[in-house]
């Protein structure tokens, strides 16, 4: 019997102002990514792409830090053991604020598309338990995303770092 691969239930939210929907990446490149992502089974995840605004609201209140960030993860099966196989589906946010993708898109010389599939990725893979807490979780993590990226025919976005 061949196994299909994990099934993702995905909804995509946009709660962003006219100013911010051109830069946004389509609901199906980001079905694309996250389904490309997925290791650890099946998933119901909402992705919700958002302004400065409801961004900064989110990482100041669930992560003390007064200011809008790129990605936050939010995971609802946090006792899990998620890499282990659990027959539940994985269920979680992400939430990616727009302007800050395209600010650093801009600031680090990155296409604006890998940029956003590179947090998708690495969002998906932390609702997956990866983390980089430590150097040979984040060697592990970075090498995950750097392979699903190359899949999906994006560069390594963490090449820079070692030029």
């Amino acid at each position: 019997m061949i196994d299909s691969p994990p099934q993702l239930a995905l909804t995509i939210q946009k709660a962003i102002g006219k100013a911010n929907r051109g830069s946004a990446p389509s609901s199906a490149d980001i079905r694309r990514w996250a389904q490309a992502a997925l290791q650890a089974g099946d998933a119901e995840v909402t992705v919700r792409l958002v302004g400065a605004t409801e961004g900064r609201e989110l990482n100041r209140d669930f992560r003390g830090k007064d200011y809008a960030t790129n990605v936050l993860t939010f995971v609802y099966d946090e006792g899990e053991d998620l890499r282990g196989g659990t027959d539940a589906p994985l269920t979680g946010d992400l939430v990616l604020c727009v302007p800050v993708v395209v600010r650093e898109s801009a600031e680090q010389g990155k296409p604006l598309a890998a940029h956003f599939a590179h947090l998708i990725v690495h969002g998906l893979l932390h609702l997956q338990g990866y983390d980089h807490e430590d150097s040979d979780e984040a060697e592990e993590m970075e090498a995950l995303e750097t392979r699903i990226l190359a899949e999906l025919g994006y560069p390594d976005p963490y090449a820079e770092r070692s030029a």
